[in-house]
């Protein structure tokens, strides 16, 4: 088991609520769910997914089936709720999207010569004059 792999007790509480193939072989439901965790917790790209989780291409086709089918809201959901149940919920844990965004450069403070602004104002108006089939004076 590799640093970060389910526990024996996390196990018990997640396979009963994953879903069974539908075709095909069923893989080893534990190794296949290790190798999602691994690749989001390593941010990684498929493909350099170490072979202790099987192949890259059988983990992410049933993380994609899965993810479209909704079973990962599920488990979340089922694991929250018993975690609830036993007391175990720690709301001091809440992940916040850590995402950042580009602020115009408007909103740094950043200054524009007027004559670079008058130009740019210009090519903006002539580009909406073209779009709607006139021209520019």
């Amino acid at each position: 088991m590799a640093r970060g792999d389910l526990t024996d007790d996390e196990w018990a509480v997640i396979e009963p609520l994953l879903p069974l193939g539908e075709r095909g072989p069923i893989p080893d439901l534990r190794r296949l769910v290790n190798g999602v965790m691994w690749r989001f917790r390593t941010g990684s790209p498929w493909r350099d997914m170490p072979r202790q989780y099987g192949s890259w291409s059988t983990v992410y086709g049933r993380f994609h089936l899965w993810a479209g089918a909704g079973v990962f809201q599920a488990l979340m959901e089922a694991v929250i709720a018993e975690a609830a149940a036993r007391g175990q919920t720690e709301l001091g844990l809440v992940s916040v999207d850590s995402t950042s965004a580009r602020a115009h450069h408007h909103a740094a403070g950043m200054m524009l010569d007027p004559e670079l602004l008058e130009m740019e104002n210009a090519v903006a108006e002539g580009k909406g004059l073209l779009q709607r089939g006139k021209t520019p004076r």
